[in-house]
């Protein structure tokens, strides 16, 4: 008979009995260790959180307590450290493909990232598979000013549509693995990004001044 802890992970509580639990806690220290030298560590593992929290959600249904075999399962899902060495470089920064790395089908979000208004248009533009949200941009506007009716449809998607929020949202918006790999790779690519713009608002600012 084995004890059982209740955890909260990804803001969802849990009860885990005592060998999964111990388990899950090394995983996710080893992917803190993993990522210890990334400037987003700590948002790639809060991002690997969510994502396994969603997971043991889907799995349990009606049963109330994880068990091993849950944690094995989602570990094997998720990818383990010593799979992502390459011998020259992390492979959650390579394009190699790996035998979990299946698509799964794209979910339908807002792009909190590539928004003008609510990010209706870049999430139903990564959605339906097209690169530039600009041609989505152009149908609403076309519906807006040559049929009159734009508006609508654009804020009642704006209301039922959920807005990509997760690294794991993000990725199944454009229906790739939510992985570790994955997971990596976006947050890392978000970071990227906001230095960018950080530094041009820095030069901006100096310019001005």
């Amino acid at each position: 008979m084995n004890k059982t802890i209740d955890i909260n992970l990804g803001g969802l509580p849990f009860t885990i009995d005592d060998d999964a639990y111990e388990k899950l806690d090394r995983y996710l220290n080893s992917l803190e260790d993993y990522f210890g030298d990334s400037e987003g560590c700590k948002e790639i593992v809060a991002d690997i959180e969510d994502r396994i929290a969603e997971l043991f959600k889907e799995r349990l249904k009606k049963r109330r307590i994880v068990n091993l075999k849950d944690v094995n399962s989602i570990i094997d899902m998720m990818g383990r450290p010593e799979q992502f060495e390459d011998g020259t470089e992390t492979a959650y920064r390579s394009t190699a493909r790996r035998p979990l790395d299946i698509k799964t089908g794209k979910r339908l979000f807002r792009d909190p990232d590539d928004k003008i208004v609510g990010g209706v248009c870049a999430g139903l533009s990564a959605y339906i598979g097209i690169e530039d949200p600009v041609w989505m941009r152009l149908v609403f506007g076309l519906l807006f000013f040559g049929a009159g009716i734009g508006v609508i449809p654009y804020i009642i998607l704006w209301i039922v549509m959920p807005e990509a929020k997760t690294s794991g949202d993000k990725l199944a918006m454009r229906g790739e693995t939510a992985n570790v790999s994955n997971i990596a790779k976006t947050v890392e690519e978000e970071m990227q990004n906001l230095g960018k713009q950080i530094s041009k608002f820095g030069k901006g600012f100096k310019r001005k001044n």
